[in-house]
């Protein structure tokens, strides 16, 4: 199956690294999920409102940057929060990032406070 970014995922694009785009278009057209962009690059004023709100915990965030992204997955039309559509995103991304040797970090990975709408660039290989 293949899906297509809508012009607010495009508009959400905006900004971000051109490796991230790729890898996140190429994720689109081989996942099994469709999903949407909800987010990329960031200002300092709106990280430091999802830092009051409680949705995020760092200053230091690669959407700052334009090194990240914030997806959300999309069934029947609706956008759905379920953990298991996440890992099946998750694989599409790494399978297009390991396909254009773009090293990525997929927030759904980490060990603590996991995120899996999260994709970014690995700072070792993309420093800020």
């Amino acid at each position: 199956m293949s899906f297509r970014f809508s012009v607010r995922s495009r508009r959400a694009l905006e900004g971000v690294h051109p490796d991230l785009v790729a890898v996140a278009e190429a994720a689109l057209a081989m996942s099994p999920v469709d999903f949407m962009v909800t987010e990329g690059l960031r200002s300092p004023a709106r990280q430091a409102a999802l830092i009051k709100a409680g949705a995020s915990r760092t200053l230091n965030s690669r959407h700052l940057t334009g090194h990240a992204i914030d997806v959300a997955a999309v069934v029947g039309g609706q956008i759905r929060w379920d953990w298991p559509l996440y890992p099946r995103i998750a694989a599409a991304f790494k399978q297009a990032a390991q396909a254009r040797d773009v090293k990525i970090v997929w927030g759904g990975d980490w060990p603590r406070l996991r995120d899996g709408p999260h994709f970014e660039l690995d700072r070792k290989a993309y420093p800020a």
